[in-house]
């Protein structure tokens, strides 16, 4: 039986469809997250993202998730700010974030941040601390895993046209 490029279409997208169902977001977390307390300064913070190359902190108070602090947020409510060197990261960050557990699947987790607006999610144990954070990068990446070849032959200018699925110039 020959399949069509339909059909070879439509299994990418059931297949990928079934991972993100079936994929829980603690198994494609890159990295443990970046967390700081909440007396930090918000220099502090905007200090360790650049040190470690991220686009959140999550904030803590007494050992549990307080809080995270991102790139909006520094962008919204700190720049060009009078007296912001000293500003404690509990003033600014986005209190009470909503959080995942590390069971949720990446489907939820990219629901959630696309009806909800969300880069990043706290992923939390079932006491309330901060495991992990999953990233609009991360559900990326993930789905970027499924077609390395389409994606990793694309030509590199943008501009050039596309004559077939096998990239390249």
């Amino acid at each position: 039986m020959n399949l069509s490029e339909f059909d070879d279409a439509y299994e990418d997208v059931e297949r990928v469809r079934g991972a993100m169902v079936a994929t829980q977001v603690s198994e494609i977390m890159v990295r443990d997250p970046l967390v700081i307390d909440a007396d930090a300064t918000v220099v502090a913070a905007v200090n360790a993202m650049n040190e470690h190359h991220t686009g959140c902190v999550l904030v803590q108070k007494h050992g549990k998730l307080a809080g995270i602090f991102t790139e909006r947020d520094a962008l919204r409510k700190v720049l060009f700010r009078e007296g912001n060197a000293s500003w404690k990261v509990d003033a600014v960050m986005t209190r009470n974030p909503e959080t995942l557990p590390p069971t949720a699947s990446v489907a939820y987790a990219l629901n959630k941040m696309s009806v909800d607006g969300y880069r990043h999610i706290p992923i939390t144990d079932h006491q309330g601390k901060a495991i992990g954070v999953v990233s609009i990068k991360d559900i990326v990446n993930f789905v970027v895993e499924f077609f390395p070849e389409s994606i990793l032959n694309l030509p590199g200018d943008p501009d050039k046209a596309i004559t077939s699925t096998e990239g390249g110039a």
